[in-house]
């Protein structure tokens, strides 16, 4: 597991119900945690405060945090835990402000906010998740050096037939500038590089990349691996003839990855932190696997920023 340190937050949509809605302040209460619904140690966790909290940000991370909270919620049925996206970049402005209780990111704090704005803020590293590469299905290119994956990015590649495929012109699908998945490929894709101008999409969503690039012949972007894996729409792609997949991230072989943080302000307390505890503990292992993260304790490198 991860140890904490500073960070940030930001906001959109998609709101996670719980089974029975009970408002008010978190308490701070502590009795013996209720046993995992999962059968995993959760000792450390307490099920038994009550209240409501949001969290939102990251959409890379939003899968994981959706599911885990309707766990914890079957487990604390007075508990309420709102999960919305918006990326990285409103995650971390939320958090800042206060006006979430979680803040999601691929990134760290500092890669967004002012050291100002950052201060104060915790920074929970709950795992890993890979990025890749995703074209429409009727591209026939399977894998890209980085140098061309640049070039077409950068527009100086715009078609298919210069890097071994048809005669099809390349269409970019940009994610919003507050997408930290954006942030993590254009660093460790792309060298930094600015993209090219595309099709530039509003709203920070996996499902709005897949439907974009599956809709879309000769198109390009990128998403979660998390999410590509489990998508039949999109064809992922090999960079210097490296599949992206878990085993290379946890190798060092793939280098598009990033931690998933989930920040808060100060020290987290009542239900944030029992949701936060729950998130770092075992019983949450199984479920990261399940959905294509990584657990953080099996990577072989590291990042500090």
């Amino acid at each position: 597991m991860f140890s904490s340190k500073r960070g940030l937050g930001l906001a959109l949509s998609v709101v996670l119900a719980g089974s029975i809605l009970l408002s008010g302040c978190a308490s701070n209460s502590r009795t013996s945690p209720a046993p995992s619904t999962s059968g995993v140690s959760t000792s450390g966790v307490d099920f038994t405060v009550s209240g409501n909290i949001t969290a939102a940000g990251s959409t890379a991370l939003q899968p994981l945090v959706e599911q885990a909270a309707t766990q914890f919620m079957q487990s604390d049925p007075n508990a309420k835990i709102s999960v919305q996206g918006g990326g990285s970049g409103t995650g971390l402005a939320q958090i800042a402000q206060g006006s979430v209780d979680i803040g999601d990111s691929d990134l760290f704090a500092a890669a967004k906010l002012t050291a100002a704005q950052a201060t104060g803020l915790v920074d929970h590293q709950v795992c890993v998740v890979g990025f890749t590469t995703v074209v429409n299905p009727n591209v026939t290119v399977d894998n890209l050096t980085t140098q061309q994956l640049q070039q077409i990015f950068t527009g100086k590649i715009t078609n298919w037939s210069a890097v071994g495929g048809s005669n099809l012109p390349i269409t970019i699908i940009n994610r919003p500038t507050t997408s930290g998945t954006r942030a993590t490929f254009k660093e460790y894709a792309l060298g930094g590089l600015e993209e090219a101008q595309g099709i530039a999409l509003t709203e920070d969503s996996s499902g709005a990349v897949a439907k974009a690039v599956s809709g879309t012949p000769g198109s390009i972007s990128y998403l979660a691996l998390s999410f590509a894996s489990s998508n039949n729409t999109v064809k992922m792609v090999s960079l210097n003839g490296v599949a992206p997949t878990n085993a290379n991230i946890i190798s060092g072989q793939y280098p598009i990855w990033s931690y998933e943080h989930m920040y808060t302000k100060g020290d987290p307390q009542g239900m944030t932190k029992a949701f936060i505890d729950y998130m770092m503990s075992p019983a949450v292992a199984p479920l990261i696997q399940q959905l294509g993260y990584i657990v953080g304790s099996s990577m072989t490198v590291s990042r500090t920023s």
